[in-house]
């Protein structure tokens, strides 16, 4: 694990994701009607679900192997990660997923929004990640690195699969969510089914990452070869399904009514999730001199910034469902 690294901006970003993780939790116990469902749901993914992934991801990049990424150590680490890591990535599948239970759409359209959702953040968090290097007692690393194999596409260093990654990762977790949540009313709100439900999500969302499922999303293996230019093909391919599974869902699927509003005082964790993160990525990229990928975080960020003003001008103006 190694010995904590003291890089001023990595804390104050840690401690920010950790602030607003705590105000979260909050926010949970008050709005949730099963709060002790969604907290486990919580610690699941964080520990069962992206803690997994992420560490055996680094463990192969510090073994050597090509294709895979590391991270600075942090003030709280998981083994190889900084805590932080898998409490961010809940924080954007759980806000995302708490906006959409305010309108009439059916559950299978989530996963899709859910995931693009997902993907269009890490495009305001990545770029700015990688390039936040610093010489350290582990030697020069970035707060993230990652390690491409030679003659893959790459976005700014990284490879353009992992942000393809992120539609498939959120949308994993959000379809076993969403069936656990179905099993558990279905069994009358059993407390024994709530308690289990998250935990076989993550179970299998791990199965399914795994699987020769998520490398056929990144680049169509075993057809072609990770360096071949399908990275390209299959981010465009899954974003534009996605994004038109979203038009769909609110031209075609959307009653146009909402069950409860969004408000940015009452749901502040949530907005700050959505723009927030964004503006703080922007800010600490300005700072930093990283102008390379500055219109990339503020691309990501304006298209955040759009969709919350769309939620609010919908729980704002749309009739509220009796």
């Amino acid at each position: 694990m190694g010995n904590i690294t003291i890089v001023p901006v990595w804390i104050i970003q840690d401690i920010l994701v950790l602030i607003i993780a705590a105000l979260m939790v909050f926010y949970i116990i008050e709005n949730e009607e099963r709060p002790k469902i969604v907290l486990m749901q919580f610690l699941c993914f964080v520990f069962f679900y992206a803690a997994v992934f992420e560490n055996v991801a680094v463990s192969m990049g510090l073994m050597g192997n090509k294709g895979f990424y590391a991270y600075g150590h942090s003030i709280l680490m998981i083994f190889n990660i900084p805590l932080t890591v898998p409490i961010i990535e809940f924080l954007i599948v759980y806000s995302t997923l708490r906006v959409l239970k305010t309108i009439n759409i059916p559950a299978w359209t989530k996963p899709f929004i859910t995931g693009l959702s997902a993907m269009i953040f890490d495009f305001s968090l990545d770029p700015v990640a990688v390039k936040q290097i610093f010489q350290t007692s582990e030697g020069i690393i970035g707060r993230w690195s990652y390690f491409p194999i030679p003659g893959e596409p790459v976005i700014y260093g990284e490879p353009v699969m992992n942000f393809t990654g992120w539609i498939y990762i959120a949308g994993y977790w959000t379809a076993f969510i969403l069936i656990g949540e179905w099993w558990h009313k279905k069994k009358g709100y059993s407390k024994l089914i709530g308690y289990i439900y998250p935990f076989l999500a993550s179970i299998l969302s791990v199965v399914c990452l795994v699987s020769p499922l998520s490398n056929f999303f990144n680049y169509m293996a075993p057809f072609f070869p990770r360096t071949s230019n399908m990275q390209w093909v299959m981010l465009i391919a899954l974003t534009v399904i996605s994004a038109g599974v979203l038009v769909l869902t609110l031209t075609k699927f959307w009653d146009r009514k909402v069950i409860s509003s969004m408000d940015y005082k009452k749901d502040f964790p949530i907005m700050f999730t959505f723009l927030g993160f964004p503006l703080v990525n922007t800010i600490f990229c300005i700072i930093g001199g990283y102008m390379q990928v500055l219109w990339l975080v503020v691309l990501a960020q304006v298209l955040l910034l759009l969709c919350w003003i769309g939620i609010h001008i919908f729980s704002k103006k749309v009739i509220l469902k009796k």
